[in-house]
């Protein structure tokens, strides 16, 4: 794999041929004074590099690469084949993305295209070759960035839904094997032959959706290795390759793609302002955009999870990111609280989106790091600021792997199965196509609420330890939601309990096979015995219902905790209850049950616990004991990691208007202005602050 620098890159995403005036110099010289060490260029103007087919105008960058390098900064350049020109369009029409069979998307925006058409793919190729031929040996250059956020787009395009059959046929081998595994006696739905095979558009098998969306995400996969392949022959062996992942895109296994990288690239974007605050505001819920503190968080440790590695943030917020109608520029602090965060969780790049803002195009009112005026600003102060602290940092705080008190078990086929048939309601009571995260983040924040950390792990990437190591590993693993799983992952589950972790369950887990069929077993399938508890009815709820602790119960629950959306009707068959429903009809179940199994145990969770009783399950399965980082204030979080060289790095981090003040359970040495702290010193953390410390 190639070398990255040793100190975390910092930078933006740079545009020169986007600026209304020339200005490269001066802006050059801005990053420079604000200690930036890349750039992102290239990766938008296929139609500047092409101005028409087979005309190549590749010179206009390299006053860019040039200048960049006279001052120390590196380069990541992207290739432009997520937006295609208008010429290329126009010859042809037929590499036009259709979302459904037949409608083509209008040509206007970006990544409309059918990107597995052999018309685009020539193109494609030609330009990207054109472009590395120029400039892979420029001086200046780091690594290249394939594409941008793909996976946008389901595509029902002619040639990819035949592929999509004969995927099929190699998969199944005979379409009465298909038959039965989709269970197409429903309906009358049976096939004789696979030209019988429907088109996607009016689709109504649960199955046959999630056979489509698995495929739609290796064509992604597939596209992004195959221009990955063609930039290597043409990188150094220093050069890393990457795409940024935008990771609510519909078509995208996020592992899958990252498994063809070099390294795993991402782009978080935020609400700023009190959607950062602690106590969390409650300020919204999440989409491309996320809102709370825990989201920041969320997103980091997804972008950790793609690889198990540490990642490169290649757009984050500079300023307002959105609509001309969201504008909410960060507070003083926040820009070096949420790079910090994303640096603790294994960050080894921080690049803004952009460096100036657009004075045209959709994302006119994305603010950059300058205005647009183009002078240095609130901003652009800020952000120098970060830069002149990550200098100070070094490499102590490049390519940390993050600490983990729980693990959490995620599913991308579990997240297309549940946004098909979705188990949970939306407000106006329809579906609610995020019901995965639904089931999923309410877990995730309840730990980060806790004090605690974690560490995501897809669920292909359980078996690389056996069920013993993982138990020793990951004391504490939760598994919401996890729907569309095998036999052997769920047996390697009850092992792990058995092997002594604790197994936290919580609904719809184990409910579907492998293709979304519902399981024959009582539920939850193959982990009712280990739990000690299982179900045979479920019901959406209209409204929270508060919960105690039962009887004996262990769990201590603060006023406010409750039950929301879902309820298992669970029944206690030698679990011990820790928490029922206050409810005449719903108060026959328990909603929280635990029970011994082998060396460890399974606890399961039968509702969408609230922040509340979230926060209260977490801090009763994950105890504080001394010498803990866990504070008491509720604006105050500290996570940990490990350095490359196995030093260990706090950041503490005080979200809110107030001062915070904190003691300290070990002597450390603030990285940032080098004052020494002996342990039991009270530090003293100014609103929207944050300290790296360096244990001793």
């Amino acid at each position: 794999m190639s070398e990255l620098p040793p100190r975390v890159l910092f930078g933006a995403a740079y545009y020169h041929e986007y600026q209304p005036y020339e200005r490269l110099q001066t802006d050059l010289d801005l990053m420079a004074r604000a200690g930036f060490s890349v750039i992102r260029v290239g990766e938008s103007v296929w139609s500047t590099w092409e101005p028409e087919n087979g005309r190549f105008d590749l010179d206009w960058l390299r006053p860019v690469l040039d200048g960049a390098h006279e001052r120390g900064i590196g380069v990541v350049l992207g290739t432009p084949t997520y937006a295609v020109p208008p010429w290329l369009a126009r010859l042809y029409p037929e590499i036009a993305g259709e979302r459904r069979t037949g409608e083509r998307i209008p040509w206007g925006a970006r990544q409309e295209v059918d990107f597995t058409h052999p018309a685009f793919r020539f193109h494609a190729e030609r330009v990207v070759r054109a472009i590395l031929a120029r400039y892979a040996g420029h001086p200046a250059m780091l690594g290249f960035q394939v594409d941008n956020e793909p996976g946008n787009e389901l595509l029902h395009n002619h040639g990819v839904f035949q592929r999509f059959v004969d995927h099929l046929r190699r998969t199944y081998g005979d379409v009465e094997t298909l038959n039965r595994e989709w269970g197409l006696v429903y309906w009358s739905h049976r096939l004789s032959t696979w030209a019988d095979l429907w088109t996607p558009d009016g689709n109504a098998q649960p199955q046959y959706d999630l056979a489509w969306r698995r495929f739609q995400a290796e064509q992604t996969t597939e596209f992004i290795g195959w221009q990955a392949d063609i930039v290597r022959e043409y990188a150094r062996p220093e050069h890393f390759v990457t795409t940024c992942i935008a990771y609510d895109r519909p078509a995208l296994d996020d592992q899958a793609l990252a498994g063809r990288l070099d390294i795993t690239a991402g782009n978080p974007y935020y609400t700023m302002q009190d959607g950062l605050a602690l106590p969390d505001p409650a300020t919204g819920g999440q989409g491309w955009t996320t809102n709370g503190t825990w989201a920041l968080y969320q997103s980091a440790d997804r972008m950790f999870s793609s690889r198990q590695e540490p990642f490169l943030v290649t757009e984050t917020d500079a300023q307002s990111i959105g609509h001309s109608w969201h504008n909410r520029p960060a507070y003083d602090g926040q820009w070096r609280q949420a790079a910090w965060a994303l640096i603790s969780r294994g960050a080894r790049m921080i690049e803004y989106w952009h460096w100036h803002t657009l004075h045209f195009g959709t994302e006119t009112y994305w603010g950059g790091v300058l205005p647009h005026s183009g002078r240095p600003g609130r901003a652009y102060r800020e952000i120098a600021r970060l830069g002149q602290e990550l200098a100070s940092a070094g490499d102590l705080v490049a390519g940390l792997t993050p600490d983990a008190d729980v693990a959490m078990v995620y599913s991308s086929a579990s997240k297309w199965a549940l946004a098909f048939q979705p188990p949970l309601a939306a407000p106006d009571g329809g579906p609610d196509r995020r019901s995965y995260q639904g089931l999923f983040e309410p877990f995730y924040r309840g730990a980060f609420d806790a004090g605690l950390q974690v560490r995501i792990l897809h669920t292909g990437q359980l078996t690389g330890a056996t069920a013993g190591e993982a138990a020793v590993r990951h004391p504490v693993l939760v598994a919401p939601g996890l729907y569309a799983v095998d036999d052997a992952t769920l047996d390697w589950l009850a092992d792990y309990a058995a092997a002594g972790g604790h197994l936290v369950l919580g609904p719809r887990t184990g409910y579907g096979d492998p293709g979304a069929r519902a399981r024959t077993d009582v539920m939850p399938a193959r982990l009712a015995e280990a739990a000690g508890a299982w179900y045979d009815e479920f019901s959406n709820l209209s409204g929270d219902l508060p919960v105690h602790p039962a009887p004996g119960s262990p769990l201590t629950l603060p006023d406010g905790a409750a039950a929301t959306r879902w309820a298992d009707g669970v029944r206690a068959d030698g679990a011990q209850v820790l928490a029922g429903y206050d409810h005449p009809h719903f108060g026959r179940w328990p909603a929280v049950t635990t029970h011994a199994h082998g060396a460890g145990r399974v606890t399961y969770v039968g509702t969408v616990p609230d922040p509340v009783l979230a926060a209260s399950l977490f801090r009763w399965a994950v105890p504080e004991r001394a010498g803990d980082w866990r504070f008491t204030q509720e604006s105050v979080t500290c996570t940990g990691a490990t350095a490359a060289d196995g030093r260990r790095v706090r950041f503490v981090h005080n979200w809110s208007w107030d001062e915070a003040v904190v003691r300290l359970p070990a002597a450390v040495r603030d990285v940032l202005d080098g004052t020494e702290h002996p342990a039991g010193e009270e530090l003293r953390l100014r609103s929207w602050d944050v300290r790296v410390l360096l244990e001793r």
